[in-house]
């Protein structure tokens, strides 16, 4: 049986707009270039045409990519040899520009969070990259944004994961630290001594005013040897306790 060409012609472009659907998800757009031009508006998500060869669609994921900075080398302020990681939270807010600005805005994105991660840290001292991160991570992500947004790139935030020292630099450190508390042991033991001294200084002040007092004490420190159950106490003979007898000898 022969088919009529009007039929031939009607399963054609039955099967070419058949070929023509393309279904984007929810997190997906679709630059269009129409004749090598660049339509006004990204297309889906959804179902689409993209009638080839006059159309040639690029898909342009908009979800949060995470990209893991590899260890750079870094030679802090101070200069302390040091590896640092990091990992950046971007996204795509501008299709359309994301294809047309730059070749690969994912490549792009990690070359140049590499080379900011070495300028930005390599311009601090060791001390203030282990101790504010945070400032840090704020400043590359703001030096990172500026440099994105022409390609319709967002960076969300940057964090600086794992800073790895050299050995001869984390003994150092350690010594450091002990030193430090050493210095913070003695402080506390001083200024226990002074409070104490200050304490018998006033004590003994009271003393001087009341001789009994004297006596009183001697009596209680017996008391508490003798709660001890000790069986030999040897005690000193006090001073003031011959004083308090010459008027009795005398008499």
């Amino acid at each position: 049986m022969n088919l009529s060409p009007v039929l031939v012609v009607i399963v054609l472009a039955a099967l070419y707009l058949v070929s023509s659907i393309i279904i984007l998800n929810e997190y997906e757009r679709g630059v269009i270039f129409r004749l090598g031009k660049l339509l006004p508006q990204p297309k889906g998500p959804g179902v689409i045409f993209v009638f080839r060869p006059i159309d040639r669609i690029t898909r342009i994921s908009l979800r949060t990519v995470v990209h893991d900075v590899p260890a750079q080398d870094i030679i802090t302020r101070d200069n302390v040899s040091v590896k640092v990681n990091a990992v950046v939270f971007y996204r795509v807010i501008d299709p359309r520009r994301a294809v047309v600005e730059v070749e690969n805005y994912m490549y792009a994105t990690s070359q140049l969070a590499q080379t900011t991660l070495r300028s930005v840290l390599g311009q601090v001292e060791l001390d203030d990259l282990l101790s504010e991160r945070e400032r840090l991570n704020a400043q590359l992500q703001k030096i990172l944004d500026q440099h994105t947004e022409p390609w319709g790139v967002k960076v969300a935030s940057v964090e600086v994961k794992q800073v790895d020292l050299p050995p001869d630099m984390q003994r150092a450190m350690a010594k450091q630290a002990e030193a430090e508390r050493e210095k913070r042991a003695k402080i506390v033991h001083a200024a226990g001594e002074l409070e104490a001294s200050q304490k018998l200084a006033q004590a003994a002040t009271a003393m001087a005013v009341e001789p009994m007092t004297i006596t009183l004490r001697y009596l209680q420190t017996l008391t508490e040897i003798a709660s001890e159950k000790n069986s030999t106490i040897i005690f000193p003979l006090p001073i003031e306790l011959l004083n308090l007898l010459k008027p009795i000898a005398k008499a």
